[in-house]
């Protein structure tokens, strides 16, 4: 029985118990139930944006490096970015090339992401942490990884994605734009 339907199984027996004892219902589950049950989510994500993601990190056309991984860790301060950087390669080449390939990439992420991981994506732009990402934050992440764009366009990136127009992408913003069903041509 996988953690989840443990909690559900918990927080329903829970549910019965108050009832019949006639307490009410709220605040079944711990905070530490909630937390963990919450990053056992799983999201699709959109394999145009995964696509996009890919050919952001791979430094030669359809492949991934260790050195690749390393840059990109080490310019967002990773400590450990080379022992992270074998270890993901490990993890994600099957083929056992030295490299991850579109494919490789994409089995990693099969079964989806984990909420938790798509929660520290959103922070790697939400430099200030105030739960929003501005045009600015996007630029300095960009030009982090070596993308100069100017910040009518990062203004532009961020109103595409901006769906109660508050001229910020929230975490609600970022989860609808990468795991948004692919578009038909």
């Amino acid at each position: 029985m996988s953690h989840l339907n443990l909690l559900d199984f918990k927080y329903n027996l829970e549910k019965l118990k108050s009832k019949a004892a006639g307490r009410p219902t709220g605040r079944l589950l711990s905070a530490r139930d909630r937390q963990f049950s919450d990053l056992m989510m799983i999201y699709k994500p959109d394999d145009d944006e995964m696509r996009k993601v890919f050919d952001k990190i791979a430094g030669e056309p359809d492949r991934i490096s260790r050195k690749d991984l390393r840059g990109l860790l080490e310019k967002f301060g990773k400590a450990d970015a080379a022992d992270e950087a074998r270890r993901m390669i490990c993890v994600a080449d099957a083929k056992k090339d030295g490299h991850v390939d579109f494919e490789e990439f994409m089995e990693v992420h099969r079964s989806g992401v984990p909420l938790g991981d798509m929660r520290r994506a959103f922070f790697v732009f939400d430099r200030d942490g105030d739960g929003r990402i501005s045009a600015e934050e996007v630029k300095e992440v960009l030009r982090k990884l070596g993308d100069e764009c100017s910040l009518e366009d990062c203004r532009k990136m961020v109103r595409e994605v901006d769906r109660n127009h508050d001229g910020f992408v929230d975490m609600d913003d970022f989860m609808a734009m990468m795991t948004r069903s692919r578009k038909k041509p």
